[in-house]
């Protein structure tokens, strides 16, 4: 077990460079698996998930070399051996993104059934199934694993998604490069990791159109080559740092290079009397003496935060929201309109005196402003509902800890040193 013993109290004031979205980075190592051309990749966090990818590659015969003080990663699977075998890593959600760039190389994938992440409740497998069988792959089961193998029969395929999946969006424009002929995608996911993962595509010669939109079309059978390309910041890293602003009452700076993700959590944060600036590369908020939620014109109506998939708020943003409703003086609803799992962990807060009442598996309601004390608390396996302890935590004077907070590190490998930097009184321990 891991903790992270937090003294908070302290006003955070600074100003931090993100790190890369690990939802970007993770479906862009999977796609490097469709060329043999060599392929630099810049500002590459070092996160548990990349690591257990590099060492895939490694398993594979891939030529990979990683300088992780110059978050460069340079790879090239030309030296991949078509009789090459490894196990892929069991312990991410990725996982499945690798499925289009094995059964290309080698003609077929195993994946274990339950395949894991972040306990948020129930993901299934079967858009992904759809998705490569689409493309003309047999999906079968073995035991605990599924086997996908190519049947060499795969044509351009359409699809019309139930849900706005990510992964599955990700995995349909993967696979629709193995097959010659133009496929679509309608209701994509359209989130900007998705549209990263796109841009990177392009930068190989890819030829897609609809990127950023829920109707997507891939041109197929098209050789991908290499590519020098750099990600771009977390949005999600620099909502919650402004967000840790906002809730310690201090002010802080985040470099942020598209302010024009930002318009709908830039409202989200009105609804707590907290305004965020963007200016010359930067964003900034400094905390109002008291975060207060906004009342609604229609008067016999709660404030609400719905999440859902973009350009919603995204669902893994919920959390922090959740932590500057638990501070602000007034009522709020929040609605996770993705993940069933995702709002049990409410029961945690009110170790630190919060009130909040869980009206079904999927809104939950804070009844903020109220005084808060230190506590030990648990958090899940969830990265953001982890950091949103944290937050809370380093908002109240006094010793607490938050034990099990090692998803942090999945996501944002400096994000505690960076909570230092800016004034936070955190260590790690065991």
């Amino acid at each position: 077990m891991t903790a992270l013993l937090v003294r908070g109290g302290p006003k955070l004031t600074g100003r931090i460079e993100p790190s890369a979205n690990k939802n970007a980075v993770l479906p862009v190592l999977c796609a490097t698996l469709l060329s043999d051309a060599p392929i630099v990749l810049r500002n590459v966090p070092e996160i548990t998930d990349v690591t257990r990818i590099v060492d895939f590659f490694g398993q594979l015969g891939s030529r990979v070399k990683w300088n992780k003080k110059a978050k460069q990663l340079d790879i090239d699977h030309s030296t991949i051996s078509k009789s090459a075998t490894a196990t892929l890593p069991q312990a991410m959600r990725a996982s499945i993104m690798m499925i289009p760039g094995l059964l290309h190389r080698f003609g077929e994938a195993r994946l274990e059934h339950e395949v894991k992440g972040c306990t948020l409740g129930a993901r299934e497998i079967d858009p992904h199934v759809a998705v490569f069988r689409a493309f003309g792959a047999d999906v079968s089961q073995t035991g605990h694993e599924i086997v996908f193998r190519s049947t060499g029969k795969g044509e351009a395929a359409r699809m019309w998604l139930e849900y706005a999946s990510v992964t599955t969006t990700e995995n349909f424009i993967l696979s629709a490069f193995t097959v010659k002929g133009t496929s679509q995608i309608v209701n994509a996911a359209c989130e900007p990791h998705v549209q990263e993962m796109c841009s990177f595509l392009e930068l190989m010669g890819a030829k897609i159109l609809g990127k950023g939109t829920s109707m997507v079309s891939v041109e197929g059978g098209v050789e991908l080559g290499g590519a020098d390309y750099t990600f771009t910041e977390d949005f999600h890293e620099i909502a919650t740092f402004l967000a840790l602003a906002a809730v310690t009452g201090g002010d802080i700076a985040v470099r942020n290079g598209h302010p024009e993700h930002f318009a709908l959590i830039d409202r989200t944060f009105e609804k707590f009397g907290a305004e965020v600036r963007h200016a010359d590369g930067w964003s900034r908020l400094e905390a109002p003496p008291q975060l207060k939620v906004e009342e609604n014109f229609t008067s016999h109506l709660i404030t609400k935060v719905e999440a859902a998939p973009w350009p919603y708020i995204p669902a893994d943003l919920l959390p922090i929201f959740i932590a500057l409703g638990v501070k602000a003086e007034g009522q709020t609803m929040f609605w996770n309109k993705v993940y069933e799992g995702g709002l049990t962990w409410h029961t945690e807060l009110s170790l630190f005196g919060a009130h909040t009442l869980l009206c079904d598996p999927h809104r939950l309601i804070t009844f903020g402003g109220n005084p808060l004390a230190p506590a030990t608390v648990t958090s899940p396996y969830i990265i953001r509902v982890a950091i949103a302890l944290l937050m809370v935590a380093s908002s109240i004077e006094g010793e607490s800890r938050i034990l099990d907070a090692d998803p942090i590190r999945r996501a944002h490998p400096n994000f505690v040193d960076n909570f230092v930097s800016l004034g936070a009184d955190v260590k790690w321990e065991k």
